[in-house]
């Protein structure tokens, strides 16, 4: 019986991480007030910097290849990504989630697309 309940109890654990994990994980998403688990100040800065000289290539040596956003953001809709961090800066949290749907950037909708990657990175987050 003490195997049994051991067993049970692991299992409702690993469980209930895995149910949390993309809450946590995802808490970031999209909230420009919220650091990311790469944030420094140093990267931080140089985040801003790039948003605010509308530098893609800047930015996409920042991300490193990281996350979705790495994959959708292209120099040709960097401006508008861009636009949606201001807008977000500003407070205008839905105007910025438009603009990051209207990028396809799902903003944690999960939306089924398969490709693996979630929501990691999908953000301006630093």
């Amino acid at each position: 019986m003490n195997k049994k309940s051991t067993l049970l109890g692991t299992t409702a654990l690993v469980l209930g991480a895995l149910i949390m994990s993309p809450t946590i994980i995802g808490a970031y998403q999209g909230d420009p007030n919220v650091q990311g688990p790469n944030c420094t100040p140093e990267r931080h800065e140089a985040m801003e910097q790039a948003f605010d000289n509308n530098d893609y290539n800047s930015w996409k040596e920042l991300m490193s290849g990281k996350g979705r956003v790495s994959q959708v953001i292209t120099e040709e809709n960097f401006a508008r990504f861009s636009e949606a961090h201001k807008l977000a800066q500003e407070g205008k949290i839905e105007e910025a989630k438009q603009i990051r749907q209207e990028l396809g950037l799902g903003l944690g909708s999960r939306n089924g697309s398969g490709d693996g990657q979630g929501n990691k990175g999908q953000g301006w987050n630093r």
